[in-house]
């Protein structure tokens, strides 16, 4: 067959693929082993474990809890993060920019294992690992599909890493290079196909390794999606909590150990704990850079080290009320630090300036999944299933291990003060995890949430909020970049941009 004129230098950057099809030309089949493919898997691992501290943790929670009512930006010098926080941003914002790349390149890797292990013939690959394998990525692609949509709205959805261009294949092929924005209700869709799929050929949970894709995460993702307005379902998400739940997990008795670090402070104190699903793990001599973006490296015999300049994500005068009110104090001391602050940052500079702490150094992993969650999510589609004692037992069981009493009866009188009572505890519970502005979107309170910073008689007022711009229903998404637009006519901008 006839390769298109190497004249072409097509940019391809937009599905994940920095190559251009000239270099992409006659590598169709560039995996012939077991160990190809193997080492393809553990590079979508390795990928995960680079990319995932700047684009999935720190500007994550520039999303999820800046633009709600958790955390300011944090560096008033910063122009893109205080855009966000200002819900300012545009198609030119470089967090955002940088993050629509992240997940298509993520999907990338996954894509290449999912695309390419069919023309593995290797007799000593098994049908089994060809099978987990394949559940892993495509679990993983999930993940990266889910978070992609809830941020951008329609995305680029490509499943298979594209051939190259010839003359006989350039109608099918060709779009696959310049994809259109696949409706997020497709998007879903896929997913949920895919994870049903996958998950009876996932590994099953490791209880020294959560660095893994596995059933649990697969359920846990499936309670996730069923939970969003696009495929709503209380009572799958309820089945899929249940799943999880049965799988040799259980709370970890101390909330501090989730964070903190051992005893001769070397190292943290618990790594792939009990409640961990899925984790990121790094070590003190492998260890994580993104520490630096919050407070200080606490293992580090020279604490002031990067601490000359300002910190993202800093817990919001709301939280620490949140807090306060609650009178919960072992989640307020494990999630928010004080400390001193030489710069000048809002109106809270000095030596009593609050810092995000669940990372706090460089050792930390970084937790995107764990029990406490999935009980929660679990409790929230009880209060929709109208079952509210049992929404309040699940609530229950995570304020005990902060210390709480257990609920009040007046919680579970209505399902309104039920949701509320599962809202709030999700908030305390896991603040900085990367959950508060969709739990506001996907309960009708986002628009409400970020309108009234500076109305002192609303629950979300805050006085060092008081000048972020009002949105509507279009400023719950990010702006498709302009260089992607400009990459891709088939590509399209969201409303309000």
């Amino acid at each position: 067959m006839a390769v298109i004129s190497n004249s072409c230098s097509l940019d391809t950057k937009y599905y994940g693929n920095t190559k251009s099809i000239d270099s992409i030309a006659n590598t169709d089949h560039p995996y012939s082993t077991r160990e190809d493919i193997k080492g393809q898997l553990d590079a979508m691992y390795q990928g995960i474990k680079d990319g995932i501290q700047e684009s999935g943790y720190a500007d994550f929670l520039i999303y999820t809890d800046v633009l709600a009512d958790n955390a300011y930006a944090g560096s008033t010098t910063t122009g893109e993060i205080m855009a966000l926080e200002s819900h300012t941003q545009d198609a030119t914002n470089k967090n955002t920019v940088r993050d629509w790349n992240f997940y298509l390149a993520q999907v990338s890797n996954a894509n290449q294992v999912i695309t390419y292990m069919d023309d593995i013939k290797d007799a000593s690959l098994t049908e089994t690992e060809r099978k987990q394998w394949v559940a892993e990525a495509k679990i993983w692609r999930a993940y990266m599909w889910f978070d992609f949509c809830r941020l951008y709205g329609d995305i680029p959805m490509i499943t298979k890493i594209p051939s190259s261009i010839t003359a006989e294949n350039l109608k099918e092929t060709y779009p696959l290079y310049y994809p259109a924005r696949t409706a997020v209700a497709d998007v879903y869709a896929q997913m949920i196909s895919d994870l049903e799929e996958s998950i009876p050929n996932a590994p099953d949970l490791n209880t020294g390794d959560k660095f893994v894709c596995s059933k649990a995460l697969g359920y846990g993702l499936l309670a996730r999606i069923y939970s969003e307005k696009q495929k709503q379902d209380w009572s799958k998400v309820a089945e899929c909590c249940s799943k999880v739940e049965a799988m040799n997990l259980s709370l970890v008795p101390d909330y501090a150990d989730l964070w903190s670090w051992n005893d001769a402070r070397n190292d943290v104190k618990l790594r792939n704990s009990s409640e961990s699903i899925f984790e990121v793990p790094y070590t003190p001599s492998a260890g994580n850079w993104v520490w630096m973006m919050f407070w200080r490296q606490g293992l580090s015999s020279n604490l002031n080290d990067s601490f000359t300049w300002a910190k993202w994500v800093t817990p919001s005068k709301n939280l620490i009320k949140a807090y306060e009110d609650e009178g919960d104090e072992v989640r307020y001391e494990q999630t928010i630090v004080y400390d001193q602050c030489g710069w000048a940052t809002y109106n809270m500079s000095g030596s009593s300036y609050p810092f995000m702490y669940k990372t706090r150094d460089n050792a930390a992993s970084i937790i995107k999944m764990r029990l406490a969650e999935i009980y929660l999510m679990h409790a929230e589609a009880d209060v929709n299933l109208n079952k509210l004692s049992e929404a309040a037992s699940y609530v229950n069981k995570v304020r005990e291990r902060a210390k709480l009493a257990d609920l009040p009866s007046s919680a579970s009188a209505s399902k309104e003060s039920m949701l509320n009572a599962v809202l709030k505890e999700r908030r305390l519970e896991l603040a900085f995890e990367g959950f508060r502005w969709f739990d506001l979107i996907r309960n009708d309170r986002a628009v409400e949430c970020v309108n009234n910073f500076g109305n002192k008689t609303s629950e979300y007022y805050d006085s060092e909020k008081a000048y972020v711009k009002n949105i509507n229903e279009n400023g719950l998404l990010m702006a498709v970049p302009q260089t992607q637009l400009e990459n891709n006519p088939n590509l399209t901008q969201n409303p309000g941009y």
